[in-house]
């Protein structure tokens, strides 16, 4: 059993409950998952203010949180919700019903869409873009553009798990975007 969070830092008692499946999805991969901190309530309440916190700072408060298909909609809802603001999902494409927006990125092994109501933002508004890991970075880059596009500004990328050997979040502070992670992890 992990140590309480008052005898870790926020960031080594979450690091301590995510569970790493080797060889998923594919040989030589080793995948973070997350769901564990949704599970239990307290580590669910240690994760979340983790970032709430962060963002009550006035220098750090959004207007928007929009959360990145699909576990930054588990994430960003309550985060939105706690700061008592608004909550958008950045979706795969064909999952909006209303006039979208689209960005297509790069995958390892070939490209994705993704969607944003056009309704979504308004231009100024102060955007926390989120997510559970940032890997190649590709997904947070293309909801930055598809935010962007309209005429948004995207204030901070934030994630649970950040995997620094595969560049994106090098990649995400390269392209200017600031960037709050709770756990890195070699590696992937």
């Amino acid at each position: 059993m992990p140590n309480t969070p008052a005898q870790l830092s926020a960031s080594q008692y979450l690091k301590a409950h995510i569970r790493t499946v080797p060889d998923w999805p594919a040989p030589g991969v080793q995948f973070r998952d997350i769901t564990p901190l949704l599970q239990d309530p307290k580590v669910f309440r240690v994760l979340i203010d983790a970032f709430v916190h962060r963002y009550m700072d006035r220098q750090l408060r959004p207007d928007v949180v929009a959360g990145l298909d699909a576990r930054g909609f588990i994430l960003g809802a309550v985060v939105a919700y706690e700061l008592n603001v608004g909550f958008v999902p950045i979706r795969k494409k064909g999952k909006l019903p209303f006039t979208t927006v689209e960005e297509t990125y790069e995958l390892e092994y070939g490209s994705a869409t993704v969607e944003l109501h056009t309704d979504a933002v308004k231009a100024g508004d102060r955007v926390l873009l989120i997510d559970d890991l940032i890997a190649t970075g590709g997904t947070m880059m293309a909801g930055r553009r598809l935010l962007e596009k309209l005429g948004a500004v995207v204030t901070e990328g934030a994630a649970i798990v950040d995997l620094p050997e595969l560049g994106g979040s090098q990649r995400l502070r390269d392209s200017g975007l600031p960037l709050f992670t709770l756990v890195d992890f070699e590696g992937h």
